[in-house]
């Protein structure tokens, strides 16, 4: 379990909110709207009213003894800007800022951010890929040229083996898992049969999962 203070709670926050609850993480939330800090008070161990821009304010949170902090502020970048510097300068262990475009996430770089997350831009590549394809069920961007996809079964691998698709020798696919009627198996063996209905999660290269699915 970790300690965060998440800075920020429109939509994107309180939606971080949520899932830190539901992975068991301590949440200080910090808002200047108390509508806002309201909304998300059954998702978090704690909350403050109050100006994320103002030093006093700020240093009296403790930013020290969190793990990390996310500043999720997203509709006004100077205040994102100014709380993500002032986070550092406080000793902050780790700063997550969030950016909508790659100069903001320069400056929130130079400025103290340890890291930066695009949430409009990484769902919009998310929905692009995940909704082109009739095969693509769900999808994990590694870096520029890697990503995990889980697709479906090509109709002609039913009934086969991992061994006889031999998808790594032809392509550098690695399949992670076989998906049994929703239920994940880890244990991929060369002797393992695919079966109608199946999905795989596969680790490869863009250009060459796009050959070996057609996608």
């Amino acid at each position: 379990m970790k300690s965060i203070l998440l800075i920020g709670l429109g939509r994107f926050g309180k939606h971080i909110a949520m899932e830190l609850n539901d992975l068991g993480h301590e949440v200080m939330a910090v808002d200047a709207s108390e509508e806002r800090i309201n909304d998300v008070l059954p998702f978090v161990t704690g909350a403050q009213i109050g100006d994320s821009t103002n030093e006093e304010f700020l240093s009296s949170l403790g930013v020290r003894n969190f793990d990390a902090c996310i500043v999720a502020i997203g509709n006004d970048f100077q205040s994102s800007l100014e709380t993500t510097s002032l986070l550092k300068e406080l000793g902050a262990k780790l700063v997550v800022s969030r950016a909508a475009r790659d100069v903001q996430a320069k400056f929130l770089l130079r400025n103290g951010a340890d890291e930066v997350v695009y949430p409009e831009r990484q769902l919009a590549k998310w929905t692009a890929i995940r909704y082109s394809s009739d095969h693509i069920l769900d999808y994990i961007a590694l870096d520029q040229d890697h990503a995990i996809f889980e697709v479906d079964l090509p109709a002609d691998w039913i009934g086969r083996t991992i061994e006889q698709i031999d998808i790594r020798k032809k392509y550098g696919i690695n399949i992670l898992a076989v998906k049994h009627d929703g239920r994940m198996d880890l244990s991929v063996l060369p002797s393992t049969k695919l079966t109608l209905r199946d999905t795989l999660l596969v680790l490869g290269e863009y250009k060459n999962l796009q050959k070996c699915f057609h996608l």
